[in-house]
């Protein structure tokens, strides 16, 4: 009996790489919640924050140094977006 009261909760407790990436909207986020992203460490946060806003991933991808297309979908497959949007997997354009 103790067993089955244990079902409903393994299934809430999912492992976290098994839940979607919390979105990060890059023009309105905190340095401290663009370094707990993975793949952005201080020196692209801080390229980040000196260039920002930006209107697309086009725009960022432009503006700042070391983030092109594989970057940029990288990131946004973490959850980070750009004015609310992902980046495609096609020349980093939003999708």
């Amino acid at each position: 009996m103790r067993r089955r009261a244990l079902l409903p909760l393994l299934c809430i407790a999912a492992p976290a790489s098994a839940l979607p990436p919390a979105e990060v909207e890059v023009n309105t986020a905190t340095r401290a919640r663009l370094e707990a992203m993975p793949g952005l460490g201080p020196a692209l946060v801080q390229r980040l924050l000196a260039e920002r806003p930006f209107a697309d991933w086009a725009d960022l991808m432009r503006r700042v140094p070391g983030v092109k297309a594989a970057v940029a979908r990288r990131l946004s497959a973490a959850g980070l977006r750009v004015a609310g949007q992902p980046c495609s997997a096609a020349g980093g354009k939003p999708g």
